[in-house]
């Protein structure tokens, strides 16, 4: 499967962005509620290559199982697309997500950094993974709970990554998908694709808040063939 400088500040200049892009501004996180799920988005410098391969997949995957050890916060949903990862999660409030989030990244960059070390023969490499701070978008309503879990779900399809090697899947092996219950196709079926015998999912929690358990049914299940519209 593919599976120096001394002197006062300078006027007009601060602290340049880290990384290769400049990412989230660097500006006070908004007040969360527990009740509010929230949408993160990662992005990895592009000295990490591609996440949608073997040994990134399972880098992310022991990642997912260290949050899930710490319990600081609750990875529902998640996805791994080329470039960066989609995550819906759960925290008590904020500080909670940027400590749960911290120690995600730092876990995802030792593994990663590791897997792409071994995959050279030279060692651990060092460096960057994530270039700036993730973006996090609070969910507060049905109809934005229900997008977002299709969103990250189904986002393959948005890049077309449901092509080729992959077209004989039903969900994104990259994705938590295959734990989802609640596909409109699923049915009484146990699992709408199965992967192969040595296929390690994702780990992901039930959810708690009762938007991403309930609230979202309100609006209109979620079929695996959704397409995602692109966002701003």
């Amino acid at each position: 499967m593919l599976f120096k400088r001394r002197g006062g500040k300078r006027r007009g200049a601060g602290r340049p962005p880290k990384g290769y892009r400049a990412g989230e501004p660097h500006k006070a996180r908004p007040f969360l509620h527990e009740r509010y799920p929230v949408h993160v988005v990662l992005r990895v410098v592009p000295a990490v290559g591609s996440l949608r391969r073997l040994d990134a997949y399972r880098a992310v995957r022991d990642a997912t199982l260290t949050a899930a050890m710490r319990g600081v916060i609750r990875i529902v949903h998640v996805s791994l697309q080329r470039a960066h990862v989609h995550m819906v999660v759960e925290a008590k409030d904020k500080a909670a997500l940027a400590s749960g989030m911290q120690g995600f990244q730092v876990s995802a960059a030792k593994h990663l950094n590791a897997a792409i070390g071994k995959a050279r023969g030279n060692g651990r490499r060092r460096g960057t993974v994530f270039p700036d701070r993730y973006h996090a978008e609070i969910i507060t309503s049905p109809t934005q709970a229900r997008n977002t879990i299709a969103y990250v779900l189904s986002n393959w399809r948005h890049h077309d990554e449901d092509r080729g090697e992959l077209a004989h899947a039903n969900v994104d092996p990259f994705s938590s998908a295959i734990g989802f219950p609640d596909w409109a196709e699923r049915a009484d079926k146990a699992f709408l694709w199965r992967g192969p015998e040595d296929y390690d999912p994702l780990i992901a929690y039930q959810p708690k808040t009762w938007l991403l358990k309930e609230g979202w049914k309100k609006v209109g299940a979620i079929s695996y063939h959704e397409v995602p519209a692109s966002r701003g």
